[in-house]
């Protein structure tokens, strides 16, 4: 039997048939939170599509919440696929990550940066 963290999370802001929302344990910015499907699968890739739109729905429903409670500037989503790609919990997670004007002297590149010098081209 395999123990996941994310299997036994309890600490739900909000859940559908297919995922549910917690808010980030490390999180990178003020209100940081995650998306995590309740099937445990390890990535992105082996989701249904059932799964994909509940994924979906919950993200929706996440930007509607940090609108709400923190009005931020702007969104990053990410998913970690892999080890190589940084993931260290193996069962699939979505990053949705608030963003504040100022927050990093420049955000251009966004995503782009999980490179070191890849984020300005």
């Amino acid at each position: 039997m395999h123990t996941c963290l994310f299997c036994t999370k309890q600490d739900k802001l909000y859940e559908n048939d297919h995922a549910y929302v917690i808010k980030d344990a490390f999180p990178v910015s003020t209100g940081h939170l995650l998306i995590i499907p309740k099937r445990h699968i390890q990535d992105y890739f082996g989701t249904t599509k059932p799964e994909v739109a509940a994924i979906d729905q919950a993200i929706r429903w996440g930007k509607a919440y940090l609108d709400k409670h923190y009005e931020p500037d702007g969104y990053n989503i990410g998913i970690n696929n892999g080890k190589a790609a940084g993931q260290t919990v193996f069962h699939l997670h979505i990053h949705l990550i608030p963003r504040y004007t100022g927050d990093v002297s420049d955000p251009t590149g966004g995503v782009r940066g999980v490179i070191p010098g890849k984020r300005t081209y």
